[in-house]
């Protein structure tokens, strides 16, 4: 196992500031679709690695299981151990660090094999061909799109639509306008390298945060009465902003809690077993530290454990008197859990 390509993330991470001190995030090498041809839709044959801390990756998880498809496409989980960062992403499915079906220990073996003159930074998510191991797809921008559309006949008899025909133009576009103003904002502002590229950031995404504060107010949902791909999009980063982001972030402008729409907006969205089984608060919160940690030099350490967070986001009041149809949450009527 070689090192990232012998360089770490932070290195790497400055090949994306521009001359201006601009972050521009690495574009998405191997994104192909899926149908006839090199990437079959076929039951089994794909495995999902993403990590508790991304949010790229855990809105990918929370679709799979919101879509019944996690028996179709499995999912394993990868994280980056203190200490060996520098190895990049690594498999945590057994105790000896090697995934049970691929029988590899680092995701960067598996991008190897997919292109041996591969550059970027691996990244989750990582969509793995179980038959070759290599990775097949790592577009977090469209993957759940993917998932939603294109295994469509795998997908479970209630499974909701969260990508319906009618409105895939108004999906589509408000989902590069979270990406710009609001998911990858935040990433914007922590590495940007000049005042002008943080405050540009900074602002943009309390203006994003804002305008989204006034759409939530008229209607339960992002695009109206049902969940849809948009609203896990959103969910992802709502769930890091006030026990991480916010230190990403510099000075604090208002908090997930000063917004009430989004508040109980997101903690409805928990309360939905995909979403809820799929956050974890606590390695959110504290992606580089061990119970070990020195409590004098990380705040999280100290109060991380004691924090109840299922029962926060769970004390949310429903937001059902904003929709027409008050009693369902998918288009289809059903959870898929029960």
């Amino acid at each position: 196992m070689e090192k990232l390509h012998g360089s770490s993330r932070q290195k790497q991470m400055l090949a994306e500031i521009d001359n201006r001190g601009y972050f521009n995030r690495q574009s998405n090498q191997l994104s192909q679709g899926f149908g006839p041809g090199e990437l079959p839709v076929e039951p089994g044959r794909y495995r999902l690695a993403w990590a508790k801390i991304c949010q790229w990756s855990n809105r990918a998880a929370i679709v799979l299981d919101l879509l019944g498809l996690t028996d179709c496409i499995s999912k394993t989980l990868v994280e980056k151990l203190k200490g060996q960062k520098e190895l990049g992403w690594q498999f945590t499915g057994n105790q000896e660090g090697v995934d049970p079906v691929l029988g590899i220990r680092y995701l960067n073996d598996a991008y190897s094999k997919a292109s041996t003159d591969y550059t970027l930074r691996p990244t989750v998510p990582a969509l793995i061909d179980s038959n070759t191991g290599k990775v097949v797809n790592n577009d977090f921008h469209h993957l759940t799109l993917y998932f939603e559309r294109d295994f469509k006949k795998y997908q479970s008899e209630y499974a909701p639509d969260l990508y319906p025909k009618a409105d895939r133009e108004i999906i589509d576009q408000l989902n590069d306008w979270l990406f710009h103003n609001v998911n990858n904002a935040v990433y914007r502002a922590t590495f940007a390298r000049s005042k002008r590229a943080y405050w540009q950031a900074y602002y943009g995404f309390y203006a994003g945060m804002d305008r989204l504060e006034e759409r939530l107010s008229k209607q339960r949902f992002l695009l109206g009465d049902y969940v849809t791909d948009s609203d896990v999009r959103l969910y992802t980063t709502l769930t890091r902003l006030d026990i991480r982001y916010a230190y990403q972030l510099g000075p604090t402008k208002k908090r997930l809690v000063d917004y009430p729409n989004l508040w109980n907006y997101a903690r409805e969205l928990y309360q939905i077993p995909a979403f809820s089984t799929n956050t974890f608060f606590e390695e959110i919160m504290l992606p580089s530290e061990t119970e070990e940690a020195e409590p004098y030099l990380s705040f999280n350490s100290r109060f991380a454990k004691q924090i109840d967070f299922d029962s926060i986001w769970r004390a949310g009041q429903s937001r059902d008197y904003l929709s027409s149809d008050p009693d369902n949450v998918y288009k289809k009527g059903r959870l898929i859990d029960g």
